[in-house]
């Protein structure tokens, strides 16, 4: 792949189109970036599966969790709330033998438990209305990958809100790295085809 950086951190591919590096060689990278990330999610399914590979991603790749993304979606019954909030301990010692996923006992018990928790927040209007609501009133506008926080304000208070809800694996970084994602904040770089695609972020 023909490619040329430009000062503001951000790689031209062959397709003339600005990516960040992590998301210029990588092709699975390269589509996830370019169709997906950032993009809003308002279904509770969907946004309940965000948290769950966050959760499993915290200290591995992403492009690990991408390429196991339907081992997860078949382990986890297309991590319907309502199903995965009905396995049990011996759903558990199953999933630890499923070498397409990351086998974690703490992280498929925590998943198990967030299913629950989610199912128990619909009695508080829901998942996604409650995760949205941290929405900050502005995103970061960094022109360098080194300008982009890990953490913020928001993350943190997210956090504390799940895990008082019953949550787990939501920590702060991890919960920053979900509002990317899921387009609740804008951290493309500046100079990226993608900045201000989400429609969220004028």
């Amino acid at each position: 792949m023909s490619e040329a950086p430009l000062a503001g951190g951000t790689i031209i591919g062959e397709d003339g189109l600005a990516r960040p590096t992590w998301a210029s060689t990588d092709t699975l990278l390269r589509d996830y970036y370019d169709t997906e990330w950032g993009m809003p999610v308002r279904d509770e399914q969907g946004l309940f599966e965000r948290i769950s590979l966050e959760g499993f991603q915290a200290g591995l790749s992403w492009s690990t969790i991408l390429r196991k993304r339907p081992a997860f979606r078949e382990a986890f019954l297309d991590f319907d709330p309502d199903r995965v909030a009905a396995l049990t301990e011996d759903d558990v010692e199953r999933l630890m033998l499923n070498e397409g996923i990351i086998r974690n006992r703490a992280k498929i018990r925590a998943t198990i438990r967030n299913a629950q928790a989610t199912i128990t927040l619909r009695e508080e209007g829901g998942l996604v209305d409650f995760v949205w609501s941290f929405q900050p009133e502005s995103t970061p506008s960094p022109k360098t990958l080194s300008e982009i926080p890990t953490m913020s304000q928001e993350s943190v208070a997210l956090s504390k809100a799940l895990r008082k809800k019953g949550f787990s694996f939501v920590g702060p970084t991890t919960m920053f790295a979900l509002m990317e994602a899921v387009g609740i904040i804008d951290t493309h770089l500046v100079d990226s085809h993608r900045r201000g695609t989400s429609g969220v972020w004028a």
